[in-house]
């Protein structure tokens, strides 16, 4: 049975929810990507095989969701909470299973902590030199995003905060694939990549942020020697996918999967993005 937990560390509390099936011995950790939350994973978790032998993890990440959070947001931030979380559950080496943004911070955790990860799962990881569209134009203008960040985590400080409402991404996901099917030449992305709609549930300083860690390098790949499973959207419209592809070949031991989608394999095909994991994850481990 699946609960939700909740740690407190480094002045945040820490909001996940943890399945620990009698006997399993192998964990698997999910994260999320940008203006997201634990409930990108929840499709999955209540159909993968995995769930009856394997722990599964799937945290909000600090600033999102119930691990809400009014300051300085980072990946190498996100990475030690995730290392705190690990440790309080005492959980053996983990797989890591990431989105996006979640993929750069598996990647980060596998570089700083390479002895508690077991494999990495990474679906349309982001590589910032290779980005197309408003993402290529966060990079390029990095410098002056920090300005209203700046302005609204002093904001922040002296109080001025609302309430957000929780957002179940499954629902949402069930909701999109219902309007595409019914309104021909309508793509996800004219849903899905839309950020008034993501503010009504995260602070704009925080999606700032967001998009601020999504955008910077990732460690070196030629020092991941974990098994490496790479799901990559066919279609991606906001990065180049045969240059993302020579990135990965950079890591030794990483095979890649092409999914017929855009940058949502979750939403778009997530029964084949389903058993893709759970094949690789039987084989691996």
């Amino acid at each position: 049975m699946e609960t939700r937990r909740i740690l407190h560390h480094d002045g945040a509390h820490l909001s996940y929810w943890l399945s620990r099936p009698e006997g399993a011995e192998q964990s698997l950790v999910m994260l999320h990507g940008v203006a997201s939350n634990h409930t990108r994973w929840s499709e999955f978790v209540g159909h993968s095989t995995l769930a009856a032998k394997w722990n599964l993890l799937r945290p909000d990440l600090r600033g999102h969701g119930d691990s809400m959070f009014h300051g300085r947001i980072y990946r190498s931030r996100w990475v030690e909470d995730l290392k705190a979380i690990i440790e309080h559950e005492a959980l053996p080496q983990v797989v890591l299973l990431g989105h996006s943004l979640g993929a750069e911070i598996a990647l980060d955790f596998s570089a700083a902590y390479p002895d508690s990860v077991a494999g990495l799962i990474l679906i349309d990881p982001v590589f910032h030199q290779n980005l197309h569209g408003v993402l290529r134009w966060v990079r390029r203008l990095r410098l002056v995003f920090w300005v209203p960040v700046g302005l609204l985590l002093v904001a922040s400080a002296l109080g001025l905060r609302r309430h957000y409402p929780p957002r179940d991404l499954y629902a949402l996901d069930e909701k999109t694939r219902a309007t595409l099917r019914s309104t021909p030449g309508l793509k996800i992305a004219d849903l899905y990549t839309n950020p008034l709609v993501d503010l009504h549930y995260i602070p704009l300083v925080n999606y700032l942020q967001d998009l601020l860690a999504a955008v910077q390098p990732v460690p070196e790949l030629e020092a991941i020697n974990q098994p490496v499973l790479v799901l990559m959207s066919g279609g991606s419209t906001l990065s180049d996918r045969h240059r993302n592809e020579a990135q990965i070949k950079r890591m030794p031991n990483a095979s890649i999967k092409i999914v017929d989608c855009d940058h949502w394999p979750l939403t778009e095909q997530p029964k084949i993005v389903r058993e893709i994991i759970d094949e690789w994850c039987e084989a691996q481990f």
